[in-house]
Formats: structure tokens, sequence, C-alpha cells
């Protein structure tokens, strides 16, 4: 290689790695589904002071609690690149301020069909949230 020869470029070593392959459609829609489902929880549940998402993490095995905005932009990057990035924290959280997402769930869930019996013509049955699992 003739180190005067700008037609080849610079040598910046290997290719980067190539990244996760893409979702599959049932994988965006369950993406799809956790951003519909947030937005409910986040528009249920911050009024009453919480702050977010508490997640288990396998990799550290720890809690990590995650705002909403936090985890909207997490479930956006999941759906554009495949994956999501690691991201700073909350300084020394309130675990108080933050519930699972089951417990989000079932609040919703308890809304639902608290708003369901309060409607004329009710059946009375129980709420159904989006997530049937």
């Amino acid at each position: 290689m003739n180190p005067f020869d700008d037609t080849a470029g610079p040598d910046f070593g290997p290719a980067d790695q190539p990244g996760p392959p893409p979702l599959t459609m049932e994988e965006r829609a369950g993406v799809l589904d956790d951003l519909a489902e947030l937005e409910v929880f986040r528009t249920l549940l911050e009024p009453t002071g919480i702050k977010g998402i508490v997640v288990d993490c396998p990799d550290c095995e720890e809690e990590h609690h995650v705002d909403w905005a936090l985890m909207q932009a997490n479930l956006r990057q999941l759906l554009e690149e495949g994956q999501t990035g690691r991201h700073e924290p909350p300084f020394d959280p309130d675990p108080d301020d933050y519930v699972s997402w089951d417990y989000a769930s079932g609040y919703a869930d308890g809304v639902a069909a608290m708003a369901e019996r309060e409607e004329p013509g009710g059946s009375g049955r129980g709420g159904r949230h989006a997530r049937e699992d």
C-alpha cells in the first residue's frame, strides 16, 4: 500500500461490530404495547407522586429506578435500534417514588374496573387491561 495514496482513505482498524438484529414484528408489537401501557401508567400514577418504574436488572442483580421519560426513551430506542443504551440512574432515588410494572398494571386494571362499574349500564365485570398474559 502506498502511504501517499489518499484514495484508499485512513485505516481505522476493523469495522465496527454489527448492531443487534432488528426486532421481529412480534417484538415490535410488544414494545408498542409497552409504550401505550406506560403512557396510561404515567397518566394515572404521576399525579399521585409516583416518578417512574422500578426494574430488576438481571445483569447487576439490583433494582433500577427509571423515571417516566427515561423509560419512554428506552422503549423508543429499543424500537429504533433494537437495544437500549446505558443511562445514568437517578441520584439517591426514594424507592417509595417508583412502582413495578406489575403494580402499575394492577393499578390501571383497578381504575378501569371502577370506571366500568360507574358507567351507566356497566356490566359490573372486572376490568381488562391491554395486556393479557
